[in-house]
């Protein structure tokens, strides 16, 4: 994907639809990081954006983004206040096989999805 920062042109997606596009290709039982969406969008400072963007994921758009699969850099739920219900976020993770305790992914690592490598 081009740097959505640096776009002139008003038919490209924007970078919250740009996250979208990205947070929808992480797989089933696999998780990724805000970080990692950012600077696979060539933008690595925003992460925090990233985490805007999934917030308001569910408010924007009709297509359901599956924003559970982000978390922190190292694995926290750090995001799960922006889901309704205070297990939300983790009910849904653990549906999908992941491990949560404390609110933090267990074999992180191992789950983790970096779009970078995954698409190139």
């Amino acid at each position: 994907m081009k740097n959505p920062l640096s776009s002139t042109n008003t038919n490209e997606p924007n970078f919250f639809e740009q996250v979208y596009q990205v947070t929808k290709l992480i797989p089933y039982g696999r998780v990724t990081s805000y970080g990692a969406i950012a600077r696979y969008l060539g933008s690595a400072q925003s992460s925090r954006m990233v985490g805007w963007a999934l917030n308001s994921s569910h408010k924007s758009i009709d297509e359901w983004i599956p924003a559970h699969r982000v978390v922190n850099r190292i694995g926290m739920l750090s995001g799960k206040h922006h889901f309704p219900g205070s297990d939300t976020m983790k009910q849904l993770l653990e549906s999908e096989g992941i491990i949560i305790e404390d609110d933090q992914i267990i074999d992180f690592e191992k789950l983790f999805w970096d779009p970078n490598k995954e698409l190139g």
